[in-house]
C-alpha cells in the first residue's frame, strides 16, 4: 500500500525517508543476520591470527577485550592486517551491502555507487590516538548526496560510539560558518557538546547517516574496545565531488537502461 502523501513511494519507504530527513540518520536491525555474523567471524579470525592467539567461542568478549592483547603502538598494524584481509574477499562488500540493502534503496535509490573499500576502526579504551574530531565529510571533498553505513562489531554506546549533531543545529552553524573562522574543531565541539546526540548502536544493528551532519568521536572512556566499519553509498548518477566515480566509488547496481545509455554513441552526420 502506498502513502497518499507520497503516491510513488511505499508506506515503508515514505516513513523511512521522513525519519531520515527529520533526524539525519536511522538506526535499524541489520537485514541479513547471517551476513553480519559472517563478517564478525572473519574479522575476529583475522585479528586472532595476526596476534597469534585464539578467539575463543565468545567473539563479543574477544573483540571487546582486544585491548588486553594489543598495545596502542601496534594497534594500527592490527587494523591494517584485518582491513587488508577484508579487501581480498570478494564476498565481503556484497555482504556488507546486504546489511542495509532495503534501507539504502529506500533512502538513496536502487541504482548505486559504493565506496571501493569498507573502512575499519578500532578504538581502545582511553586511547587518544584513534580520534576523529568533529567534522562533516561534505566539507572535505565528499558529495552532499552521500550516506554512510556505519556498522559495529560490538555493542556501542556513550563514548564507545559516535555522536551526531542534528540537521537543525548543523545547518545553523553552517549558516554562520564565517564566524567560526580561525577556530578549531575542538573549539566548536566545546560550544555544541551539550547538543550532540550519542548514538546507541548494538551489535546486529546499523547506523545509516548523512555525512552532511557534523559528527565525530571522543576518547573511549568505556571499559571495552570499539570495533566498527563504515562505507559510503550514493546514487550512481547524482553529482560527485572530489571523490570521483571510478576512483573512490564504483557502481554496484547499475541498471540495464543506464548501461545502454552510457554506451550510446550518437551517429555523426555526413558533411555537405
Amino acid at each position: 500500500m502506498t502513502d497518499p502523501t507520497h503516491p510513488f513511494l511505499s508506506a515503508e519507504d515514505a516513513a523511512l525517508s521522513a525519519d531520515f530527513i527529520r533526524d539525519g540518520y536511522i538506526i535499524r536491525q541489520v537485514e541479513d543476520t547471517n551476513a553480519i555474523d559472517r563478517i564478525r567471524d572473519f574479522v575476529a579470525g583475522q585479528a586472532a591470527a595476526h596476534l597469534g592467539i585464539g578467539a575463543g567461542d565468545d567473539l563479543s568478549a574477544f573483540l571487546n577485550g582486544i585491548h588486553k592483547s594489543v598495545e596502542v603502538s601496534t594497534l594500527n598494524d592490527l587494523r591494517l592486517a584485518v582491513f587488508n584481509a577484508m579487501r581480498t574477499e570478494d564476498w565481503f562488500k556484497p555482504a556488507y551491502y546486504t546489511l542495509a540493502r532495503n534501507a539504502i534503496n529506500g533512502i538513496v535509490g536502487n541504482e548505486l555507487a559504493m565506496q571501493r573499500s569498507v573502512n575499519l576502526s578500532i578504538q581502545l579504551p582511553d586511547d587518544d590516538s584513534s580520534l576523529l574530531p568533529m567534522h562533516a565529510d561534505v566539507l572535505n571533498g565528499d558529495s552532499c548526496f552521500e550516506v554512510v553505513l556505519w556498522v559495529p562489531m560490538v555493542d556501542c554506546e556513550k563514548t564507545k560510539s559516535m555522536y551526531l549533531l542534528s540537521p537543525e543545529r548543523t545547518n545553523a552553524i553552517f549558516k554562520d560558518f564565517a564566524n567560526y573562522d580561525g577556530r578549531t574543531s575542538e573549539d566548536i565541539f566545546k560550544e555544541i557538546e551539550h547538543d550532540v546526540e550519542w548514538l546507541e548502536v548494538p551489535y546486529g544493528s546499523y547506523l545509516l547517516f548523512s555525512q552532511n551532519l557534523l559528527h565525530g568521536n571522543v576518547v573511549n572512556r568505556e571499559p571495552d574496545t570499539r570495533w566498527s566499519m563504515n562505507c559510503r553509498f550514493k546514487s550512481l548518477l547524482s553529482p560527485y565531488a572530489d571523490k570521483k566515480f571510478g576512483e573512490f566509488f564504483e557502481p554496484i547496481t547499475m541498471r540495464a537502461a543506464t548501461r545502454v545509455g552510457l554506451d550510446f554513441k550518437e551517429p555523426k552526420l555526413g558533411q555537405d
